[in-house]
């Protein structure tokens, strides 16, 4: 069985147990590519979390103001990705 959308086609498959699946492929113990996937996936994990808002209201004087904290908020809270993934 297969979707297809907009010309993408993604294969779909079905286990009747856990024990069906494919295990994924094992990785060498203390081999330093496990550390850069690791680090990867935090920065994945890290871009799901949700931003933190202090409770209360904000008084701009301006719409650009407004805009300028909300910007530099987001900076803020929201560290570059440098994920790298194959």
């Amino acid at each position: 069985m297969a979707l297809q959308m907009t010309m993408l086609v993604m294969g779909v498959r079905k286990f009747r147990s856990v024990q069906e699946m494919p295990s994924p492929p094992q990785r060498p113990p203390l081999d330093p590519e496990n550390l850069r996937i690791a680090f990867g996936l935090a920065e994945v994990a890290q871009g799901f979390r949700p931003l933190f808002l202090k409770p209360g209201v904000y008084k701009y004087t301006s719409w650009d103001e407004a805009m300028a904290a909300r910007a530099a908020r987001t900076v803020r809270q929201r560290r570059p990705t440098g994920a790298v993934w194959r």
